[in-house]
């Protein structure tokens, strides 16, 4: 059994790739992969699929990293997947209660792979959280927050909420699930989540399981800027499905299918990856990746507690 840790070296405050090395010298059969750019990752692992052979991979970095290995492996029945969350987000392993447990090497290599489901978006795969609208327009800027040392990390993420108040309040688009149309004009935002969290330490999907083989769709129609800055911690703790101040706002539901179409070309948001395009058929793959949790990761239903995951 091959164990490779796919580390990119741009993610989070400081290159990993030499604390990696060190910390699986000795160990049998482990391997380094340093990217080199972006979806490098996802042709390695791809390649190394390819070959037939039972190999894991690690994911050293955040949920971009996560996302180019599971674009390589998904549907790899002989490989399987795990995250060493070395990033800034970090989202999807909250699901599992999140960082502690995957910082342990010798724990990860151990873990029992379980079959989880994947987003697959055309001909690209998500993990964690799918979103159009505000959230994948304020993703698209973190990225620009992030080259500034004072936005560095999840931080980037309030700057560029707060860019996008002035002109992302409303996308024209058209939303079916499972052949019902939820929308027809205008909305604030959709998420489509497999995950809980999302933009580093908001609760967009509370209600989600990776393993039910169903995606939560959670549609926020449009609403005022201050309404929308009174809600937000709502959405922060998760508690907005339950909110009756939220509810002539939310249209949720579940779904193994949706397609959306834009009136022009949109943004769409796979795991804070951007991709640009008109229409996108959006679908739940049950049980297509083998995912690694290791002893000591569980879901609770209860969400992270924030103050001790950022102190990790």
């Amino acid at each position: 059994m091959r164990h490779i840790f796919i580390v990119n070296p741009r993610s989070g405050p400081r290159d990993r790739t030499g604390e990696i090395r060190k910390a699986i010298q000795g160990k049998p059969s482990c391997e380094v992969y340093t990217t080199a750019g972006p979806m490098d990752a996802a042709r390695y692992v791809r390649e190394v699929c390819d070959a037939g052979e039972p190999v894991r991979f690690y994911a050293c970095g955040g949920d971009g990293t996560l996302n180019e290995v599971v674009n390589g492996a998904a549907g790899c029945a002989h490989a399987a997947v795990g995250s060493y969350p070395s990033g800034s987000g970090n989202d999807f392993v909250k699901y599992y209660g999140g960082k502690a447990a995957f910082l342990d090497i010798d724990a990860l290599m151990q873990a029992v792979p379980r079959p989880i489901d994947v987003i697959r978006v055309n001909d690209r795969y998500a993990v964690n959280v799918v979103n159009i609208g505000f959230e994948a327009l304020a993703a698209a800027r973190m990225v620009t927050y992030r080259r500034f040392p004072m936005f560095a990390g999840p931080r980037s993420y309030y700057p560029a909420v707060a860019a996008t108040l002035i002109d992302g309040m409303k996308h024209a688009c058209r939303v079916t699930a499972d052949g019902d149309t939820l929308c027809d004009g205008k909305i604030l935002l959709s998420t489509f989540a497999n995950g809980e969290y999302v933009g580093g330490s908001f609760r967009c999907a509370p209600r989600a399981r990776v393993e039910d083989g169903m995606m939560e769709i959670c549609m926020v129609r449009p609403l005022s800027r201050l309404r929308f800055v009174q809600m937000i911690g709502l959405y922060q703790r998760g508690e907005h499905l339950d909110s009756p101040k939220m509810k002539k706002y939310i249209t949720y539901r579940r779904a193994r299918q949706v397609k959306i179409e834009f009136a022009r070309e949109g943004l769409i948001c796979l795991d804070g990856e951007i991709v640009r395009g008109s229409a996108f058929t959006v679908e739940c793959l049950p049980g297509a990746l083998n995912f690694l949790v290791p002893a000591g990761a569980a879901h609770t239903g209860k969400g992270v507690d924030m103050a001790r995951e950022k102190a990790l």
